[in-house]
């Protein structure tokens, strides 16, 4: 497949997860046994659903370095539609490992948004710009002087969850979920199953029977293919 039909593979695939929530990915993960839900993470900013293939970002304490660059500013050159940087930030808990400027500048590139497993800022800037920020929490205190970039598009740990770059992510109120890139289309077709096995049963609430007559059996069997 040439580049151009790659992308439009990617951008077809992209738009079916989006049409999914975070709920039924992570529902169909536990179908499959994989691991994907990053627990503890949130939206700070933005709205609506976030999906896409990931951009990763590693920082560390700056311990009196000089980087090179500041951090993720070569996720965000690298970045544009269909991409999602996520940033493993673990190096320290009141600082911040992304902020306004860096906000902007994802969004003015097509970005899909930014997940930071640790602290994020200049989340009413982030707001105003429209871009959506997810995050453990947020804190103003900088990152000069105490975080900087030690590493791009290497593997990352997110809540305990490996990811690598080129893994796809979707984000939205109820959370944040990975999906390993080799897994992706497996997954996907789980999830759209079982989002359509709920709407039958809102179907069926819909046109009289009772909740528990609906879910008593086939909610609990859902996911072992009952």
């Amino acid at each position: 497949m040439n580049a151009a039909g790659l992308q439009e593979d990617q951008a077809a695939l992209r738009a079916r997860l989006v049409k999914v929530d975070t709920c039924v990915l992570s529902d169909a993960l536990d179908r499959l046994g994989l691991r994907g839900v990053a627990f503890g993470l949130s939206r700070l900013a933005g709205a609506g659903r976030v999906a896409g293939r990931v951009i990763t970002v590693t920082l560390g304490p700056a311990e009196g370095g000089v980087a090179a660059r500041h951090l993720c500013t070569a996720a965000v050159e690298q970045g544009g539609p269909g991409n999602v940087i996520v940033v493993e930030h673990h190096a320290h808990a009141q600082a911040a490992g992304w902020g306004g400027i860096l906000s902007f500048a994802a969004r003015d590139r097509g970005i899909e948004g930014v997940i930071v497993d640790g602290m994020a800022r200049d989340i009413d800037e982030a707001q105003e710009f429209g871009f959506p920020v997810f995050a453990a929490g947020a804190v103003p205190a900088t990152a000069r002087g105490r975080v900087m970039e030690v590493a791009c598009q290497q593997p990352v740990v997110v809540r305990g969850v490996r990811v690598y770059p080129g893994d796809w992510v979707l984000a939205d109120s109820s959370g944040v979920v990975f999906v390993p890139a080799s897994r992706f289309e497996e997954v996907l077709a789980m999830a759209e199953g079982l989002a359509a096995r709920e709407q039958q049963m809102i179907a069926r609430i819909r046109a009289g029977e009772s909740v528990g007559a609906v879910m008593n059996h086939q909610y609990e069997s859902m996911l072992k293919g009952g």
